[in-house]
Formats: C-alpha cells, structure tokens, sequence
C-alpha cells in the first residue's frame, strides 16, 4: 500500500505480527537492487568518458585495383555464326589461347580465298604500274630525243636560211654587175652606130657590139631571175625554220600529253594498288578474327551465346572471362554529407561476408575478424545510387586479406576518424550532427610544401 496520505497505517497497526509481513519486510533483496543500480549508474558514468572512435560506415564490394584486371566479356568485332567451342565454363585459358571459331554470314566474305585472289590482283596491278612507269620513262627519253632532233633541225634550216640570205647577195651583187655590162654596151654600141653614120666604122663592127648588147641584155634578164630565185630561197627557208619548230613543237606536246596520260593512269593503278593493298590487310585480320582468342590469362566465367550455328552481331558479348591474376580492392560508397572527411591514405576496416567477426565500430582494438584497409582513390562524381564511390587496397601494414576471397563478394567498410568520447558521440548522435571535419596532416604538411 502506497504512503500517500498522512495517516500512516504501519504506525497504528503493526504489520509484522501478520504473516505476509514477515515475508516482504524481512526480505534484504531490496537493497542489493538499490546497490546495483547505484553501481550500474557508476559504471555508465564512467563509460561515457571513454574514448571512442568516429566512424563511416559503408557497404561495398570486392573488385580488384585496376580496370584490366576486373571481370569482362568478350566480343566479336564481326557478326558471324557460331561453328566450334574450345573451351568449356570454369576452364582456366591463357592469353592467346583459341576459346571459339565462327564462320561469316556476309556474302561478301564468302570465299575461302578471298585473300589469295586479292594478293594476286594485287600482283597484276602492281605489274601494271610498273609498265606504266616504264612508258612514263621511254615518253620522258622521246621527249628528250625530238628536243635534240629539233635543236638539230633548227640549226640545219638555219644554216640554210644564211646560205640563202648570202646568195641573195651574190645575186644582187651580180646583178648590179650585169646592169653595169649592159650600160657599157649600149654605150659602145651607140658610139659605134654613130661612127658607122659618120663612115668611120664598118657595118661589121656595128653588128658585133649590137650582138654583145643583146647578150649583156640576156645576162641581166637572168641575172634579175636568179636573185629573185635566190630570194624565193630565203622565203621557203625561213618556212622552213617556222615549219621544223611548229612541227617538232606539236610533237613534243603530243608526247608530253602521252606522258601525261601515262602518268596520270599510273598514278590511278597506284591508287588502285593501294586500295586493293588496304582490302588485302583488312581481309587478313578479319580472317583472324574468326578466331576468338583469349585477351589475358584467366579463368572462363560464362557462354553468353551458345550452342552451335547461332548468329550474333559485332559488338554483342559472347563469353565472360576473369582474369587469372589480379590485385584486390574494395569499393564502397559514402553519402555526400561525409565525404569530405575522407582523404586519400585514411585507414579503413572492412569485414568480408563469409568471414566470422565481431565489430565495435568505436573500438576497432577490440574488434574481430576485420582487415586493414587504405584508401587510395575518390570518385569525383556522384554514383547512380546517389553517394560516391571510394576504391580500397589492403593495408600493407595490417594483416593480410583472406587468399578465398573472389570478386564480387560483399563486404562492410568503416573508415576510422577521431577520436572522442561517448558522452561526444552520444551527444552528436542525438542532435543528428556529422562527424568532426578535419584535415589529416599528412595532406596538411603536402599543401604547406605546395605552398
């Protein structure tokens, strides 16, 4: 019965004589319960004074440290069809090995010897822009031979143009000459026509220098043609000089029109030679590519397209490969609230799935079963999933990760901050406050040497 009104019934009745009150009222159980409450309020006291260690939490995965060494699938650069398989799921492949042979369902690529009927066209084209350089050589030498020839000609008319021009003036000297002839004659003929009047001379005389009057008159008659002849000389001379360079002129750009052409085809078979060449090399690797070979040494995961005689397309995923050596890594992910207080080298405590531990986020001393980690890279984007992705390397100075652990397997991580006490951390908890900001001082001492 509760005492809460000023008659006390214990006072005026004895309770003790009753027997039920020689049971409760004698019990000492109440005090040992008021000693250990008063001991448990002690030790929660004291437990809040204790130091604790600041923490983000995260939820991760393994993967390995670099990109090459992650999980990929590989693919075919051609669409083709699936003829042979080499390999079979779980079987460990190294770098070159043959995983599966296709065959091609272009019709363009049908012939098996397309590549040896390409080099031969190759070959032929080759030939061809051999024997058109050879023409491009022999026009070149023609061209050469009717320039000399034309030099030659050219000369030779010339020579005949002076001959011609020094004729003439033989001819008009000789012309003169004879003009001079048949003025002296007709003057002896008139002196001997007037003798002979006056009686003086015989009729005989008169006759004689009337003869060499005619003939210095013919003289000059045909000395008048052969100057004209000779001129008519010079003329068909200097046509002749005009004819010889118009002629070998039209020859000469006849032929380097020829050479031209021959040049111009040549460069075309070139063209042709190295297109057919281009096809020729890409003929070859994609018969090489009907090969799938394995990129690395690994481990095959999974047949994406199976069976025999299935069709697929360039770039379509056909087989999983998980590289055979690899360095693993963890990734995780914080909410942006917390990045900021993490810093490339922080320590960080992961536990695997699979692997038994016991965890006291604040004491990482006292936890079990976690390994040493460090971070080593931060994602500068924010992640689909709304955090930001942090990259994690075993700590070289913790213990080393399990040798069992497989890519992909889960794993929780708990970057490790300052250290405060619980009373603190109880305190910021409640108040919904993040964790201290700070910066390390290894990153401070780098940015004072910048500096």
């Amino acid at each position: 019965m509760l005492n809460i009104s000023n008659n006390h019934l214990n006072k005026k009745v004895p309770l003790d004589t009753y027997e039920s009150g020689k049971i409760t009222l004698d019990r000492p159980y109440g005090k040992t319960f008021r000693k250990f409450l008063l001991a448990a309020a002690i030790i929660g006291i004291i437990i809040l004074f204790l130091p604790w260690t600041q923490n983000i939490t995260g939820q991760g995965l393994v993967t390995t440290l670099t990109p090459d060494q992650r999980p990929q699938t590989i693919q075919s650069q051609i669409p083709g069809r699936i003829e042979q398989w080499y390999v079979r799921e779980g079987d460990r492949v190294k770098k070159g090995d043959t995983i599966l042979r296709i065959s091609e369902i272009k019709s363009d690529y049908f012939d098996d010897k397309l590549v040896e009927r390409t080099g031969d066209q190759i070959k032929a084209k080759s030939s061809s822009v051999e024997a058109y350089k050879g023409k491009v050589q022999a026009k070149r030498t023609q061209i050469g031979a009717l320039r000399n020839e034309q030099v030659l000609k050219t000369k030779q008319a010339k020579n005949k143009l002076k001959q011609a021009s020094f004729k003439v003036q033989s001819d008009s000297i000789d012309l003169e000459a004879a003009k001079t002839n048949k003025r002296i004659a007709e003057t002896q003929y008139n002196r001997i026509e007037d003798l002979q009047k006056d009686g003086y001379m015989a009729v005989k005389d008169v006759e004689s220098k009337r003869l060499k009057l005619q003939e210095t008159q013919a003289k000059l008659i045909s000395q008048q043609n052969k100057y004209l002849a000779s001129q008519n000389e010079v003329i068909n001379a200097e046509i002749e000089l005009s004819r010889i360079q118009a002629e070998y002129a039209d020859k000469i750009s006849k032929t380097e029109s020829e050479l031209l052409s021959a040049q111009s085809s040549g460069f075309d078979a070139e063209a042709q030679v190295t297109k057919l060449e281009n096809q020729f090399t890409n003929y070859q690797i994609r018969s090489n590519l009907l090969y799938i070979v394995a990129p690395q040494d690994g481990f095959i995961n999974k047949a994406i397209v199976g069976g025999i005689g299935e069709s697929f397309k360039e770039g379509q995923a056909l087989v999983g490969i998980m590289p055979s050596n690899y360095d693993l890594a963890v990734e995780t992910f914080v909410e942006p609230i917390d990045l900021p207080l993490i810093h490339i080298g922080e320590k960080v405590r992961v536990q695997f799935d699979g692997w038994p531990a016991i965890i006291f986020s604040g004491w990482p001393n006292v936890s079990y079963g976690t390994y040493g980690a460090e971070v080593i890279a931060i994602e500068r984007f924010i992640s689909p999933n709304g955090k930001y992705r942090i990259l994690l390397a075993p700590d070289q100075e913790d213990h080393e990760w399990p040798e069992a652990l497989r890519v992909g397997s889960g794993a929780k991580t708990i970057a490790l901050l300052e250290d405060v006490q619980i009373w603190f951390e109880l305190w910021r908890k409640l108040n919904g406050f993040p964790p201290n900001y700070y910066q390390p001082e290894s990153s401070g001492s780098k940015s004072s040497k910048k500096k």
